[in-house]
């Protein structure tokens, strides 16, 4: 019979492969043990395709294990291949360092390192990498690893099949992330390794390089890649990656792009991405099934992994935020935010002058948007209640708008009965 954490990885679909799961089963029975995760610096954030390894690793440690977040200040130097169709650029040091800072600030969110018996810890492979010297590499670790058996990594065999092709620096990569497992079950007692499905090849070194070293039993475990419903790369979208630093993804957008996943996903998401119990997913499924127009699924996933990246109040502005475009109050919403609501909307240009003095009128500003075709249609729409300005309901035909109306000293919004948007845009203020 599983562990019970191996029966619920099992269930949540987030196991790919094991070196030996049934060794490792029995293992997690007796008691805690140290697993890690490594994520390279490539960038000054994470992206919500690096949630997996960060949920996993809490998973780990809410069922009493000791889990360890890698931060590859020596990998991230020289680029994993696995994934990848051409060659990482090189970083500096200094690029490395500050990416290093801002990733470890994001790994810091997810786990518990005050954790009374099990808390987590944070490394930098550069500081253990970092002080060997070349040929104290070769010798002490090179000579471990056959040249047959790195070119038979799939990984690598991939890159060589390419136009691109696969240089000696990345060639070498799983022998540096191999050495990481090593020095890890040296010095901190760990005993597992996890990753996403692309990493298997790196996992199965660092097992063999370490169990050839110290004559230790070691595990290695990876979890499936996360993609759409057509097959294609999760955690992207027209504008970009969905990033976990709320200066590059708003915490509205973030929950936005939860909020949107295809019913088709939605159950697997659930399982993957929170930590909803089984029969509350199962719950959520089948209200999903009865009335998927309510997105049920949806909604709680949103919620669950916004409110585990940005927090509680993060959650609720994101909401509040989401409720602007269904009439919803503007009251704290600030102009970022803001922005992201309306980046959708067809804004048009508006000439501040025409609000100097008594205004312009606001049956000329619903024709200037295009949501009226007339200022006679304007007039009967107002007067018929459907009419709102910056979530406000308009009710005087007569009424004039002024400068001091527009928010944040540049936009109005307007809206023509429950779903129909228009944004003029003044400019920045003078």
């Amino acid at each position: 019979m599983d562990n019970p954490l191996i029966a619920d990885l099992r269930w949540r679909g987030l196991i790919a492969d094991c070196t030996d799961l049934d060794a490792l089963s029995r293992r997690l029975d007796t008691g805690p043990i140290g697993l890690y995760c490594g994520f390279d610096p490539t960038g000054d954030s994470l992206h919500v395709g690096h949630l997996m390894g960060q949920l996993t690793l809490r998973r780990f440690q809410l069922a009493g294990h000791r889990p360890i977040a890698l931060a590859g200040g020596a990998t991230g130097m020289i680029g994993d291949p696995s994934g990848k169709s051409a060659e990482r650029n090189l970083l500096t040091r200094e690029q490395l360092a500050h990416n290093v800072a801002r990733i470890k600030d994001q790994l810091a969110r997810l786990l518990d390192f005050e954790a009374v018996g099990n808390p987590a810890r944070l490394v930098d492979n550069a500081d253990w990498i970092g002080p060997i010297s070349y040929l104290e590499f070769l010798r002490d670790v090179g000579k471990h690893f056959s040249l047959g058996a790195m070119l038979a990594k799939e990984s690598v065999r991939t890159r060589m099949d390419s136009d691109a092709g696969i240089s000696y620096t990345e060639f070498s990569y799983q022998l540096l992330q191999s050495y990481d497992f090593y020095h890890l079950r040296q010095q901190l007692d760990c005993q597992l390794q996890i990753g996403g499905s692309d990493q298997w090849g790196n996992i199965t070194a660092g097992v063999d390089f370490t169990r050839r070293k110290l004559g230790a039993t070691v595990w290695g475990l990876t979890f499936p890649l996360i993609t759409k419903a057509d097959g294609s790369k999760f955690g992207k979208t027209e504008s970009g990656a969905v990033w976990l630093d709320p200066e590059r993804t708003s915490p509205y957008r973030f929950h936005q792009f939860f909020l949107n996943t295809e019913d088709a996903k939605v159950g697997e998401y659930l399982r993957k991405f929170t930590f909803l119990p089984r029969e509350a997913i199962e719950a959520l499924e089948q209200a999903q099934l009865a009335d998927p127009g309510a997105r049920p699924g949806q909604r709680a996933l949103a919620r669950e992994v916004t409110v585990l990246v940005h927090g509680e109040a993060a959650f609720q502005a994101a909401v509040r935020a989401s409720e602007v475009l269904f009439g919803g109050s503007l009251d704290a919403l600030d102009l970022a935010t803001f922005r992201d609501v309306v980046a959708e909307l067809d804004g048009r240009a508006l000439d501040r002058q025409t609000l100097s003095g008594d205004g312009a009128s606001l049956t000329d500003l619903l024709v200037l948007s295009g949501l009226c075709p007339s200022k006679g249609q304007a007039r009967k729409d107002i007067d018929g209640g459907g009419i709102s300005l910056n979530a406000v309901r308009c009710t005087d035909a007569s009424q004039r708008v002024s400068a001091d109306a527009l928010l944040f000293g540049r936009y109005l919004l307007l809206r023509k009965g429950r779903k129909h948007y228009a944004l003029l845009d003044a400019g920045d203020p003078p």
